[in-house]
């Protein structure tokens, strides 16, 4: 009984104790007040900060429901968007006349520039981008016939403060009887808005046009529709450009740096934020994060890093630092939520980047060591295709932009991923040929495939036949005699162009051709042991008589040379077989104008056709062994001259091969000394143990 009562008394004054707790806390403050004022000291709000002064107060909640403060909210960028991009919904379906392009089939896609007026200022980029179209297949000087339709205005700087700046331009782009709202129009821009936040207004309404712009923004973005392009300096080459930096494979393929970042720190704008956190994973040895006003005095220290590293979200700078980062095949790592990638439609970047989240900056340094050596090999191979295939002139990335617009207007007939990610990339794949990968030489390697077990000898005759004993009669002999010949095919004499020859003909059905000159002098062994070589290497150029490129200090030009050395870049189609694939691209891919220097000067077709095929395969042609010398025998009375009697013949190719370089923008031949000759080629065994015994007969 005793202990009941204790502990009901216990009890109670703990209820006690909780009740004058909750309830009479100022009773304590009162009474520690008074036990604490005798002593004469004054009571002071806990902590006690030595700084206080210095330290900002919280903001209470009514100030931050009212202040709006420097940052706007994701519905109010939405809001302001929507202003400036009425046509925010655009896709091809409703925004975009396909009767324009299909007037003439997949051929009616073409493009025609507005003239630029008097006054006009034009940059020099966007000088490039109208010169890439103009000088392009898909040209036309009449608005009639144009699919698509490009402003004489440069809309690539649209920042106020800059001194390019073009103004009035809504009004006068309004005063176009074609404009039709923007529809079947396309506008190109580099830069937007002005400090420091950079919207996306362009400052005019672009309505229905298709807009390519650099450092797009994801919400801006309107899929199927518009396209991110790379940004570009003034001094981007205009065709060709540099290769890329990886010059050989290294394994394991890593470099001193494992993370590069060099280039400007913000302190306001978008993207500031996270340039100004990069300097938190900066270790100085294998992480180096370099800013402005952070390292300033490390600038000199590192004047050999590349711009490289992690980017920040939706700068303009950073598309130029990725465009720049692949050249150098170093690994983008991205750090940039938001932003629309280059080519984003058809490139798949996940092959060529390492993509973040700038909200998980400290991770970055542990997901990039994760990466495996043969993922990095793999990611450095990748960045070097694209940059030489997209990204190294600003015809390529001209061209790249109307080729997936192109690809858009005719999507039965368009390119696929595959195609657009594999070497030698999208430009070079021209889906009016086939959508089939198999059909392409480039593929087959890839694909496991092997090309067919016959071919077409496709004669070059330019002489009517008034002889049996003309070259041409036993060249007609040797070559029906192979087993592997499926059929010959002999070009009209009555077509002297030499363009003739590479047309893509119907009659053509093997994907072998056999390319020959009405005077060669082969044997069937000859013809049989290169075809087998050719099977081994589909997407090159194999063959006999071969010639050579060389640089010519004193003229600061390129020369020609027919001398016989072991050293070659060029394969003679007047004895050669390769793909029918390049007769298609040979007469739809290359401009009028160098097929019409051919036609005019009946002369160099084998040279550009040379050119045609290194520049697809970066790889030289290759040269098979044969029983003699090439030869080219005199013509036979009655017929006419051969070519390489007129003394012209020779002063006309050394010329042709400047021209072609010059269009191609750099000089795509490739030298080589390889050279495949028979099993037991000229041993000292049994002649019965050679397969082919006649190509050592003298």
């Amino acid at each position: 009984m005793q202990a009941r009562k204790k502990y009901v008394l216990l009890g109670l004054c703990a209820c006690c104790w909780l009740v004058l707790f909750y309830w009479g806390g100022g009773v304590q403050l009162r009474l520690l007040r008074l036990l604490t004022r005798h002593r004469g000291e004054v009571v002071r709000p806990w902590p006690n900060w030595t700084d206080r002064a210095f330290l900002p107060r919280y903001a209470h909640l009514d100030e931050l429901q009212t202040d709006p403060g420097t940052a706007e909210s994701p519905r109010q960028r939405r809001q302001a968007w929507s202003a400036i991009y009425k046509d925010s919904r655009c896709r091809m379906e409703t925004c975009f006349d396909f009767t324009r392009c299909r007037r003439r089939g997949r051929e009616g896609f073409r493009v025609y520039i507005y003239p630029s007026e008097k006054n006009d200022r034009v940059s020099e980029s966007y000088r490039k981008i109208l010169t890439s179209i103009g000088e392009s297949r898909y040209y036309t000087s009449d608005p009639r016939e144009a699919c698509l339709f490009v402003l004489g205005i440069d809309t690539l700087d649209r920042d106020q403060l800059s001194g390019q700046f073009v103004p009035n331009v809504d009004e006068r782009i309004r005063g176009y009887p074609l404009w039709n709202d923007g529809r079947n129009h396309l506008i190109f821009n580099l830069y937007s808005g002005t400090w420091p936040n950079y919207t996306e207004d362009l400052g005019f309404n672009i309505g229905q046009a298709i807009l390519a712009k650099a450092s797009l923004n994801t919400e801006h973005f309107r899929p199927g529709f518009d396209v991110s392009i790379p940004l570009f300096s003034k001094d981007h080459p205009q065709k060709g450009g540099e290769r890329g930096w990886l010059v050989r494979n290294t394994i394991p393929p890593r470099r001193k740096y494992l993370l590069m970042f060099k280039g400007k720190r913000y302190l306001t704008g978008i993207g500031s934020d996270t340039r100004n956190a990069l300097h938190h994973i900066h270790n100085g040895k294998d992480i180096v994060s370099l800013t402005t006003c952070r390292h300033g005095k490390d600038w000199e220290k590192h004047k050999d890093l590349v711009l490289s590293g992690s980017l920040s979200p939706e700068e303009s700078l950073d598309s130029f630092i990725c465009a720049t980062c692949v050249q150098a095949a170093c690994i983008p790592v991205l750090l940039s939520n938001g932003w629309e990638l280059p080519f984003s439609d058809v490139i798949q970047w996940n092959q060529a980047v390492i993509e973040g989240d700038e909200r998980l900056l400290l991770q970055v340094p542990s997901t990039v060591r994760a990466v495996g050596n043969e993922r990095v090999l793999a990611l450095r191979q990748r960045t070097q295709m694209l940059w030489e295939a997209y990204f190294s002139s600003v015809d390529k990335i001209v061209l790249t932009t109307l080729e997936i617009i192109k690809d858009r207007v005719f999507s039965h007939i368009s390119r696929n991923k595959y195609m657009w990610n594999s070497l030698p990339g999208g430009l070079l794949v021209l889906p009016e040929y086939s959508t089939h990968l198999a059909h392409f030489p480039f593929y087959y390697l890839g694909l496991g495939v092997s090309p067919g077990q016959e071919f077409t000898a496709v004669i070059h005759a330019v002489s009517p036949l008034v002889s049996q004993s003309q070259p041409i009669m036993k060249l007609l002999q040797v070559v029906s005699k192979s087993k592997y010949c499926s059929q010959v095919s002999k070009t009209d004499f009555h077509r002297p162009d030499n363009i003739y020859r590479f047309l893509p003909h119907v009659a053509i059905e093997t994907e072998a051709v056999l390319s020959l000159d009405e005077d060669t002098v082969l044997l069937t062994s000859e013809v049989n042991f290169a075809f087998l070589v050719w099977r081994s290497f589909p997407e090159r150029i194999v063959g006999y008589p071969p010639r050579s490129h060389f640089w010519d200090p004193l003229k600061r030009a390129w020369g020609y040379t027919s001398k016989w050395t072991n050293d070659y870049s060029i394969v003679l189609t007047g004895a050669a077989f390769y793909h029918r694939y390049y007769h298609y691209l040979f007469s739809h891919y290359l401009p009028q104008s160098l097929r019409t220097l051919v036609d005019r000067t009946s002369n160099c077709e084998d040279i550009l056709m040379n050119f045609l095929v290194s520049a697809v395969t970066h790889l030289p042609p290759i040269k098979v062994a044969q029983r003699k010398q090439y030869k080219e025998l005199p013509s036979p009375q009655g017929t006419k001259s051969v070519p390489w009697a007129n003394p012209e013949h020779f002063n006309q190719r050394q010329e042709c091969v400047n021209t072609f370089a010059n269009w191609f923008g750099y000089m795509p031949l490739v030298h080589s000394q390889f050279r495949l000759d028979p099993v037991l080629f000229k041993d000292q065994v049994s002649v019965l143990r050679k397969k082919y015994k006649d190509l050592e007969k003298a």
